[in-house]
């Protein structure tokens, strides 16, 4: 779509406002009398938002394309609203050189339908014994982590640290402390201990937050925690910030309204970190409010059905999340008054884009919603492969009628 205008509504200070919006060869421009000749789209009804960017998603591909494809994965990113992922390491191979990265590349490029920018790995095959070529992977990666994985040695993660902050990119990190593990697989909470599952402790996110601050203070490095789900995590990184180090988070949707009270025996309820007690959400909530928590990525995780049918025990951990993101928030945090729409945007768009250097600039990225569009979240109609959610039958507000991103349309139900 070269040249077009809408007629929508966007998003003001203190509200929406009816806008005019024109976009030319992939770029927003005025509404001048050049456009006379172009047909106004009448979207009178619907909102524009700026493109979400998620940078905590997993294409899967390659290596475990069963789960997941870059096709599939950005399709259904385009159905939540998303322009911009950044996509986990977690794959075969593991990006941790540029002949390993190549093939994630060439792939993004062939069928990609929003923008993805792949994360190397900080250590060789993401085992934590020795680092990744990080000086090969820099130019063509966002960021370093081990997602998944979190990095068991303070001197491998120093190094890290000094060498991510000399080739100027952020350390993402995964903070999970093996030792504490203890084969736990939901939060060591009242639900575990009521229905006899083994738990994993907050002191294993938080601790290696704790271990990874003080390596910031030592190093300079630029650092961003991935899903924190634990109060104790929130405290730590509030006081960092305070302190002025160079640290941002984020937290999932799924910390945000749910908690281990909700849990089921089911493995869509199963995901890493763990849903935590009510006080770790109401925590979160707190460091949302307060700006401690600066953006919220889903962790979109897809797996196989079989692989989620085998009980909060033995079923592989996560969830998927990119086409419930928006709906979930808007509906459980904006419309009962927890945040503005503004301060959603805020963790959706602008914190992310500003701390990940993928600012839009004049590039018309945006999605059209249906605010006032009630349903109930039914996972056959996603676009990605997987069906892994713990909101089936969840009712929500906001539907997204269409995603441009770059200028082309990358989803629409118009």
């Amino acid at each position: 779509m070269e040249r077009m205008v809408l007629n929508c509504k966007t998003v003001a200070q203190g509200g929406l406002k009816q806008s005019v919006i024109a976009v030319s060869d992939g770029r927003f421009v005025p509404c001048d009398g050049s456009f006379v000749s172009v047909p106004v789209m009448d979207r009178s009804s619907l909102v524009l938002l700026p493109g979400f960017a998620d940078v905590h998603v997993n294409l899967r591909e390659p290596g475990f394309s069963y789960k997941e494809t870059i096709a599939t994965g950005t399709a259904s990113a385009a159905r939540g609203g998303y322009t911009t992922v950044c996509s986990m390491p977690n794959l075969k191979p593991a990006p941790d050189c540029l002949d390993t990265l190549r093939p994630q590349l060439e792939l993004i490029r062939r069928d990609a339908v929003v923008e993805v920018l792949p994360y190397g790995t900080i250590t060789r095959e993401q085992r934590g014994e020795e680092l990744a070529d990080l000086e090969g992977l820099a130019p063509y990666v966002a960021a370093f982590s081990d997602d998944g994985r979190g990095v068991q040695s303070d001197a491998l993660m120093r190094e890290a640290m000094k060498r991510a902050k000399a080739l100027g990119k952020l350390i993402v990190a995964h903070c999970e402390d093996n030792s504490l593990l203890r084969g736990g697989y939901i939060h060591d909470g009242a639900y575990a201990r009521a229905h006899g599952h083994r738990g994993i402790c907050s002191e294993s996110e938080w601790g290696q937050i704790k271990r990874d601050l003080e390596l910031v203070r030592e190093t300079g490095c630029g650092y961003h925690v991935c899903h924190i789900s634990a109060k104790e995590s929130v405290e730590l990184i509030r006081q960092a910030k305070a302190e002025g180090l160079d640290v941002t988070c984020e937290t999932g949707p799924h910390y945000l309204v749910m908690d281990d009270s909700m849990l089921q025996e089911d493995g869509r309820f199963k995901m890493n970190p763990p849903l935590r007690d009510r006080s770790d959400r109401e925590a979160l909530i707190a460091g949302i409010l307060d700006g401690t928590i600066d953006m919220i990525a889903t962790d979109h995780a897809p797996h196989s059905a079989e692989e989620k049918s085998r009980g909060l025990e033995k079923s592989l951990m996560g969830i998927v999340g990119l086409e419930t993101a928006f709906p979930i928030l808007y509906t459980h945090l904006v419309k009962p008054g927890i945040i503005t729409l503004e301060r959603l945007i805020d963790l959706l768009v602008t914190n992310p884009r500003k701390r990940f250097n993928l600012e839009l600039g004049d590039r018309a990225d945006f999605s059209l919603w249906d605010l006032d569009a009630c349903y109930s979240i039914d996972p056959e109609e996603f676009r990605s492969m997987g069906r892994n959610t713990p909101f089936t039958g969840w009712q929500v507000c906001g539907r997204c009628k269409m995603t441009v991103s770059g200028g082309r349309v990358a989803w629409s139900e118009l």
